[in-house]
């Protein structure tokens, strides 16, 4: 999202409040943001909104667009602007204003269009006008701040563009992003399920799903196996005290699954592997002739994500990452990094995901404005942020430098892929970090004989396989690449009569180590090749009295209509490329 793109998007998030206060007089104002996608505004309400309202709210907006009202900056003090708050009868903003004189302020800001105004930083559009198009999307339920404990409130969402193509685009974007959405797919080819009595953001996978997901794990692992990275194993329950000594327990506490078993003492599900590969790593002396030492793994975290928050395979609470840890000397921190970028970009070229405009890199960062976020010594991430900054450099990935994307113990290279929608996700991850050594006191004999601290260097392929899943059956939209596909190709016989020379054909084709199902059912053949093109089957082999004779298969491919008769061992060569 442009900084232009954020302006206009805000702005109609405000014009949005104003809207509702002429459609629904006793709305209660909370936040409104912009959003990579749009905006939308949160709203106590007396009674639950309805469509016909979001149509008037909608038509409400265009209104105010066309008057070309100007927005105005205002200032006001805190005290006034608590005085405004109570008049409006809007809890919600005087609630804001006195979290911000908590923080200091003695002045806030407001912004004004017409007779509406609004507690807000800005920055606005010069008027109404430019906001351009705008559609409300749909609302939901929500709760003031994100706390259950809080109001209930309910969220208005929308998109805004400078243009009216602009907004069309969008709308067919959105068509095709339905067709594509993981969670019908995922049902339809019968990848995942979701059961009530096991619990919501705990997703199953069934033997077509898991097999996506360990091919996935697989190919990552054959791939970075020749960087020399070595598969390690840890529990799924941990003391708190290893989240206290990595300074993951002040900032994500209230995220966690807590467990308490027969004893004292306290544990719980973890969430991340870092902590754990780095006991791996202090469990027996070290030299310096041993490193680098990389650990890898794909195993299960759990995140106790607020019910709302919750959505499909996108947002879990069980999720399964692709972890790995590299522990190297100072001096062999950029080509470790340099390596992780080779898999990074031998993974996705596979995937057909890393050619020319279809990802870029951001450079994530420290905020300078906030160096109370961020743990460990300031040389220690001057030294780390140039070091990627290099490697990007070195490895041609033109990263854009972002401040405050950095985590809490290091910089990193963050790669975002677009998908075939044109969306961003966020993927691949290459990160320094000289935090967790010093934690954790992690240490290896120099060639000097004295006790030096190793840098850790985290990595992230896939990251969650549950979020990459989400994002590949959108962008394939179900038809995979044939070396992912669950099934690879499936026989459809002519006539029932042709089985049993199918059946050895199907044989001759899993010896070779391809992935091919017959449907044997007594189904028309046209039903049977409409229901292996509704599941997304890459290759439809069609087999009669010709085909068994001749030694063949006529050939067709997903989607397209023209098919080709080629001898068994040919199909099985091409496959096997």
């Amino acid at each position: 999202m442009t900084d232009a793109e954020h302006t206009i998007r805000h702005s109609a998030a405000h014009l949005l409040a104003a809207a509702v206060l002429e459609v629904l007089p006793t709305a209660r104002l909370g936040t409104g943001p912009a959003t990579e996608q749009g905006f939308y505004y949160d709203f106590e309400l007396e009674t639950p909104i309805t469509d016909a309202e979001l149509k008037q709210i909608e038509k409400k907006m265009k209104h105010l667009i066309k008057q070309n009202q100007a927005f105005e900056r205002s200032e006001q003090s805190i005290e006034d602007a608590k005085i405004w708050a109570d008049e409006l009868g809007q809890p919600f903003k005087k609630e804001t204003i006195e979290k911000l004189a908590e923080e200091g302020e003695t002045v806030v800001s407001f912004y004004q269009n017409g007779h509406f105004s609004d507690l807000c930083a800005g920055p606005h559009i010069t008027s109404t006008k430019e906001i351009g198009a705008i559609k409300l999307t749909h609302f939901s339920a929500s709760y003031w701040q994100g706390d259950e404990n809080r109001e209930s409130m309910q969220r208005i969402y929308g998109v805004a563009f400078a243009t009216a193509a602009e907004l069309e685009s969008y709308e067919k974007m959105i068509v095709e992003a339905k067709k594509r959405d993981h969670r019908k797919l995922g049902k339809e080819l019968d990848l995942f399920t979701f059961s009530e009595k096991i619990g919501s953001g705990l997703p199953l996978f069934t033997p077509r799903g898991t097999f996506l997901r360990e091919q996935i794990a697989n190919t990552i692992q054959s791939i970075q196996a020749k960087y020399g990275f070595e598969k390690v194993s840890i529990p799924h329950i941990t003391k708190k005290d290893l989240y206290e000594t990595s300074g993951h327990w002040d900032k994500f506490k209230d995220d966690l699954f807590h467990v308490h078993g027969k004893g004292d003492t306290e544990f719980v599900m973890k969430p991340m592997n870092c902590p754990h590969h780095t006991q791996i790593f202090a469990s027996q002396p070290r030299s310096y002739r041993d490193l680098p030492i990389r650990y890898a793994e794909v195993t299960t975290c759990y995140r106790d994500e607020q019910p709302g928050e919750l959505l499909g395979l996108s947002r879990v609470r069980a999720l399964t990452q692709d972890d790995g840890h590299t522990f190297c000397r100072i001096d062999q921190v950029k080509e470790e990094s340099r390596n992780i970028v080779n898999v990074i970009r031998e993974f996705y070229t596979k995937l057909g995901m890393f050619g020319e405009g279809d990802f870029w890199v951001s450079l994530s960062v420290r905020d300078p404005a906030t160096p109370e976020k961020y743990l460990g010594d300031t040389d220690d991430w001057d030294q780390a942020e140039q070091f990627l900054e290099e490697i990007a450099a070195e490895e041609n990935l033109d990263a854009k430098r972002i401040e405050g994307e950095a985590a809490f113990y290091g910089p990193k290279l963050d790669f975002q892929f677009r998908d075939a929608l044109g969306r961003e996700w966020q993927l691949a991850t290459v990160q320094i970090d000289f935090v967790q050594p010093e934690r954790f006191e992690l240490e290896f004999t120099n060639n000097e004989g004295n006790k030096e601290r190793p840098v850790m260097i985290h990595r992230a392929i896939a990251g969650s396989l549950e979020r990459f899943l989400s994002v590949i059956i959108e962008h394939f939209a179900g038809v995979f690449p044939p070396w992912l596909a669950p099934e690879q190709a499936r026989i459809v016989p002519v006539a029932g009569d042709f089985n049993d020379g199918c059946t050895a054909i199907q044989k001759t084709f899993r010896e070779a180590g391809l992935r091919v199902e017959l449907d044997s059912s007594n189904d028309a053949l046209g039903k049977k090749v409409r229901k292996a093109e509704k599941m997304k089957i890459p290759f439809i082999l069609v087999v009669g009295e010709n085909e068994l004779k001749d030694g063949t298969v006529t050939v067709r491919m997903h989607g397209v209509e023209e098919q080709e008769t080629m001898k068994i061992d040919e199909f099985i060569q091409n496959m096997t490329k």
